[in-house]
C-alpha cells in the first residue's frame, strides 16, 4: 500500500467502553484517564497532584472529573477548578492533558504534536461493517505483532478455524516491501484458506497482505478479484513491561446488508482465534522468562520479524531499499 506513514495516534479503547464513568488506560507505562464531557472525550494523566489518587476512581461532573480522595475537580485541559472546603481563590494546580480524538468507534491518544489523522484501517468508513474487540496478552509488542502476521503458525494454533483439518498446502510467492516505519508482505498463490472462516465468509482470494505500521498497528487484508473482502486491524500498545493491550477491528464491505450477517457469523470465530493466540503467546513468554540466556531461533519463514524489530528499534527496515522475495508452502 503506498502512502503508509508512522502513526502518531494510538488507539487505547473502544468508544463503546467509555460511558458516564471515567476509564483508566495505560500507554507505555503511563496511566491515563479518559472521560466524556459535553464537549467530547478528554484525556488526562491519571494522577491527582494533591495526594496522587487515581482520578479514574472518581466521577464525571459536567465537563469536569472529580478526584475520589478530596473532591478536587479538573477540567478537560487539566486545570483544577474546585477544591471543596477552600474559601477563596483556587490555587493553580494542573494535571497533564493529552490530545484525544474519537474516530470510527475507537478512542485515539496522540503521541506527538501535530499528529495528523488517525489510521483506523485499510477498510473503514461508509460502506463497511466493523466489529471491535479489546484484548490483552502477557507478552511483548514484537512477539504479538509477529504472531498476527505469521502465516505458518495458523496450521497448528488455528487448525479448523483459520486453516482446514487436512494437510493440504499451496505454493505461495511472498514479496516483502517497506519504508520508514512500516513493512508489508504480500502472499500470492493461495486461492483461499480451508478453515471455517474462509469457507463461510471469504470466498475466492486473489492476494493476502500483512502489514506493520509503527508504533503498533498490525493489519491483515484479504483481497478478492473485486477488492478487499476482509480486513482485521489490530491497534496494539505495550501497556506495561510484560503486557500488550489492544483493540482489534474486523471490517468488511456491507454489500447491501449481507456484510452484517457475515460479521455476526465471523465474530465468535474471530474471538476464538484471538484467545488461541493469547494462550500460546502467554505460554511462550513464560518460557522465555525461565530461559533468559537462550536466544530464539529464526528462519527464512519468519519473513516479518527482522523488519518489525528494526522498526521498533527506530531503524529503517532493509526491505525499504531492496524488496525481498521468497517461496513457501502454506
Amino acid at each position: 500500500m503506498s502512502g503508509l506513514t508512522v502513526s502518531k495516534w494510538v488507539a487505547v479503547a473502544r468508544a463503546a467502553s467509555l460511558g458516564r464513568r471515567p476509564l483508566a488506560v495505560t500507554l507505555d507505562g503511563l496511566p491515563l484517564v479518559l472521560f466524556r464531557t459535553p464537549e467530547g472525550i478528554r484525556a488526562l494523566t491519571d494522577r491527582c497532584p494533591h495526594r496522587s489518587a487515581p482520578l479514574s476512581g472518581g466521577r464525571v461532573v459536567g465537563a469536569q472529573i472529580e478526584c475520589p480522595y478530596h473532591g478536587w475537580r479538573f477540567d478537560g485541559g487539566g486545570r483544577c477548578r474546585a477544591m471543596p472546603g477552600l474559601i477563596g481563590e483556587v490555587p493553580r494546580a494542573l494535571v497533564p492533558a493529552h490530545e484525544v480524538i474519537e474516530r470510527d468507534g475507537l478512542v485515539f491518544v496522540a503521541t506527538a504534536k501535530d499528529p495528523g489523522t488517525p489510521y483506523v484501517g485499510a477498510l473503514s468508513g461508509r460502506g463497511t461493517v466493523s466489529l471491535r474487540l479489546e484484548n490483552r496478552v502477557t507478552s511483548t509488542l514484537a512477539e504479538v505483532a509477529e504472531n498476527i502476521l505469521d502465516a505458518t503458525h495458523t496450521h497448528f494454533t488455528h487448525r479448523g478455524v483459520l486453516r482446514g483439518l487436512s494437510p493440504r498446502r499451496y505454493t505461495v510467492e511472498v514479496t516483502v516491501t517497506g519504508g520508514d516505519g512500516w513493512v508489508e508482505a504480500s502472499y500470492v498463490g493461495e486461492p483461499r484458506q480451508e478453515g471455517l472462516v474462509s469457507r463461510l465468509l471469504e470466498g475466492e482470494r486473489a492476494v493476502s497482505i500483512g502489514r506493520f505500521i509503527s508504533p503498533g498497528i498490525v493489519e491483515l487484508e484479504f483481497r478478492g478479484p473485486d477488492g478487499p473482502r476482509l480486513v482485521t486491524t489490530f491497534h496494539l500498545r505495550q501497556a506495561e513491561t510484560d503486557t500488550v493491550r489492544g483493540v482489534a477491528v474486523l471490517s468488511g464491505p456491507s454489500r447491501l446488508g449481507l456484510g452484517y450477517l457475515k460479521a455476526a457469523l465471523f465474530f465468535p470465530l474471530f474471538r476464538l482465534a484471538v484467545e488461541q493466540d493469547q494462550r500460546i503467546l502467554s505460554a511462550a513468554h513464560a518460557r522465555r522468562l525461565q530461559f533468559p540466556d537462550i536466544r530464539q531461533m529464526s528462519t527464512p519463514l519468519d519473513v516479518m520479524r527482522p523488519h518489525i524489530d528494526a522498526i521498533l528499534a527506530g531503524r529503517r527496515p532493509s526491505v525499504a531499499d531492496a524488496p525481498a522475495r521468497l517461496v513457501m508452502s502454506l
